[in-house]
């Protein structure tokens, strides 16, 4: 097994530079907007949804936000930030959720000060708040990040050097994630999964600072409405399970996701025909069903418009196994 802190501890290529020249942040290497705005882009491939990366040492980190979610990981050392208004120091073992709508700054890090930023997708959480209750911060923190359009600032700081169990499943992610084989993308999902109700059992260690969710019970549970009964799911229904009005129930859905009832609908749908299509060898017509849908040629449109092929295409696009 490899020396994990042998290779963190290495000097990268940036950090020589730093120290060689005293350069500031080379923010080409992080973005290529104007505002400084990391962008996943830069370091995740199209097929990926969640990596692992060393904080990079010796220089202050200016202000700055994501457009994915971040989690601060101290791994030897400690690490301080300004997060919004507030600043934060963690020590090792520490966690530090960040959606992509807060900013922060980060003082410099010493040499033995290993950080590990994980960078995630914020879709990445989308198969795990179905399982989480719907009156807990870290599933409003999923939801806010994967569906808030309203620009809310949130971060989650966990003080969880001492749970074992946690620190287990972390570093269990981390050798996922830098040592990858066939079945990293399974595991990783499964980890993340055990850590983040792991986290709600330790929910004592959460420091939380956002902006009010409106709605979020509402939001929730319809989430978990269309996940679980997506083939025949219907905005009545569920507006009359939830005891409100058909339209009221709309408003929120819109409000908060950004998107209506009918488009998350939708997108569950067609995701599951597209695993359907990786996974199985079922007839087209037969997924088309399975998925709630009726008209073949309204679902080849939909399907052809998001995802560029025809279902027969896709099918026959993909990897021999």
């Amino acid at each position: 097994m490899p020396n994990l802190l042998e290779e963190l501890m290495e000097i990268t290529d940036e950090e020589k530079a730093i120290l060689e020249k005293k350069n500031a942040v080379l923010k080409d290497i992080y973005t290529s907007q104007n505002h400084f705005i990391i962008e996943s882009e830069k370091f995740l491939s199209k097929e990926k949804m969640i990596m692992v990366r060393k904080h990079t040492r010796f220089i202050d980190f200016p202000k700055h936000r994501h457009n994915y979610i971040e989690i601060n990981y101290v791994y030897q050392g400690s690490l301080t930030q300004k997060v919004g208004n507030e600043t934060i120091h963690l020590t090792q073992g520490d966690l530090l959720f960040l959606n992509q709508h807060i900013e922060h700054e980060i003082a410099a890090c010493a040499k033995e000060d290993i950080i590990l930023n994980f960078i995630i997708q914020p879709q990445f959480f989308e198969f795990i708040f179905t399982y989480l209750s719907s009156d807990n911060i870290i599933s409003d923190f999923i939801i806010n990040s994967i569906y808030n359009n309203t620009q809310n600032g949130q971060f989650l700081y966990f003080a969880v050097a001492e749970v074992e169990e946690i620190q287990d499943l972390i570093k269990k992610i981390i050798h996922d994630l830098m040592y990858p084989s066939f079945l990293s993308d399974s595991t990783s999902k499964l980890y993340m999964g055990l850590l983040l109700l792991n986290l709600i059992k330790h929910s004592d260690k959460i420091t939380l600072t956002k902006e009010d969710s409106s709605h979020h019970f509402i939001v929730v549970e319809s989430l978990k409405y269309i996940e679980e009964h997506f083939q025949q799911a219907s905005l009545y229904e569920l507006a009359e399970q939830l005891h409100l009005p058909h339209y009221s129930l709309s408003k929120y859905i819109k409000k908060s996701t950004g998107y209506t009832f009918k488009e998350l609908l939708q997108e569950k749908r067609l995701g599951k025909a597209k695993e359907l299509l990786e996974s199985t060898n079922l007839p087209i017509t037969s997924i088309i069903e399975q998925v709630g849908y009726d008209n073949i040629s309204y679902f080849y449109r939909i399907f052809k418009n998001k995802y560029g092929q025809t279902p027969k295409q896709y099918r026959e696009h993909l990897p021999s196994q």
